[in-house]
């Protein structure tokens, strides 16, 4: 029987070697034929996707904001890149891939298959033009999604929230797949001794208000004066969006000895390991955070916020501690609770890593997509 041709199409090109790199790898194992779709598809990349034995492709596509010439150039530049390697089936990801890909795919009659790995900033702020940017995000949904054989979310919330406004509809076929996965081999566990007054926290995320950044910031500062012994490390790539934390408050609080700014990392794994406690209080649109997963994997007790994507993480009080959204008082008051207990630190990593093992690891999220996948006529 002949190989089924599958196109991936993501929105940039190395999240497809460091973040779907083991689904890919699980597609080919399972018989299909791998292209992987990107703009700007560097040299290196094309290299890594053929190593792991997957076609790489590259298709033209502005990531931000709307330009309807470019726009329409997307859509048909993977129209026909899908009609000249005759794909079988597509699978998408990120808001412009999902919406592009999938009107692409229904001009040609090839069935297509979504992946809402969280709603973003659009769905995250309050500003106007933000609103703007829903109704308008919505409407492309609709259009675009409307008729793809199955959309897979990442928690119930993004889910009701695209039934809700009747961005899909009730007949339309849906799963939930708990988040991107974590490789428990990438990330092994540590078992963590420390019984110090030198707890290290740290959050590793983009820069940005929605994240939380600025109120573990505030936290640390609060903290740093009962508990001067405490770290409080960041890292992170400072963005460009309008609600970014600003570099010179970073490094005013790095030079205040409040928090450790790290930058861009590209040895996350090694920063978590010389860490104690990670936390991340988003109020971003997450699908799951794949930064926690990995927290989860190594480990560490989680502190984050009863928000979606977030809250699958934790079960409250026994892997760490879920707090409200945009709440600096309790965010300071579960950092506090671990620096004066810090015996919980070892038993929490252990029901982290648990947690990680039962229901996030990256071969259990593989095999639920490829059977969903399978499923399709």
């Amino acid at each position: 029987m002949t190989a089924k041709r599958i196109l991936i199409v993501g929105s940039a090109a190395i999240p497809l070697i460091h973040f779907r790199g083991e689904f890919i790898k699980s597609l080919i194992k399972a018989g299909y034929e791998v292209y992987a779709g990107a703009p700007e598809m560097s040299e290196e990349i094309s290299e890594e996707l053929q190593k792991i034995g997957a076609v790489p492709l590259s298709y033209a596509l502005q990531r931000t904001g709307l330009n309807p010439l470019k726009d329409i150039k997307s859509i048909l530049g993977l129209k026909t890149l899908m009609r000249n390697h005759k794909i079988d089936l597509v699978f998408s990801y990120t808001i412009k891939p999902v919406i592009y890909s999938s009107i692409a795919a229904r001009m040609l009659k090839i069935p297509a298959v979504s992946l809402i790995t969280g709603l973003g900033f659009t769905f995250s702020a309050s500003s106007t033009k933000a609103k703007m940017l829903q109704r308008i995000t919505e409407v492309l949904y609709r259009f675009g999604i409307r008729k793809n054989k199955i959309i897979i979310f990442q928690n119930p919330d993004d889910r009701d929230l695209f039934l809700n406004r009747h961005i899909i509809s009730q007949n339309q076929n849906t799963a939930i797949v708990d988040g991107s996965g974590v490789s428990l081999h990438n990330y092994p566990y540590r078992v963590n001794e420390n019984s110090t007054k030198r707890i290290v926290f740290v959050l590793v995320a983009r820069l940005i208000k929605e994240k939380g950044v600025d109120l573990f910031m505030d936290a640390a500062e609060t903290l740093k004066t009962s508990f001067p012994e405490a770290e409080f490390h960041i890292i992170g790539q400072p963005d460009l969006l309008p609600s970014a934390i600003k570099l010179e408050t970073l490094q005013d609080f790095h030079n205040r000895s409040i928090i450790v700014y790290h930058g861009p990392q590209d040895n996350v794994p090694e920063m978590l390991y010389k860490s104690d406690v990670f936390v991340l209080p988003s109020y971003y649109r997450e699908g799951i955070p794949r930064s926690i997963l990995e927290a989860l994997s190594i480990g560490m007790p989680i502190i984050t916020t009863d928000t979606p994507g977030c809250r699958q993480t934790i079960v409250d009080n026994e892997n760490g501690y879920l707090i409200a959204p945009k709440d600096v008082s309790a965010l300071t008051e579960a950092m506090r609770n671990l620096l004066e207990h810090p015996e919980q630190i070892k038993p929490m990593g252990i029901a982290s890593r648990v947690l990680a093992t039962e229901k996030y690891d990256v071969n259990i999220i593989n095999r639920k997509l490829i059977e969903l996948l399978d499923a399709i006529e």
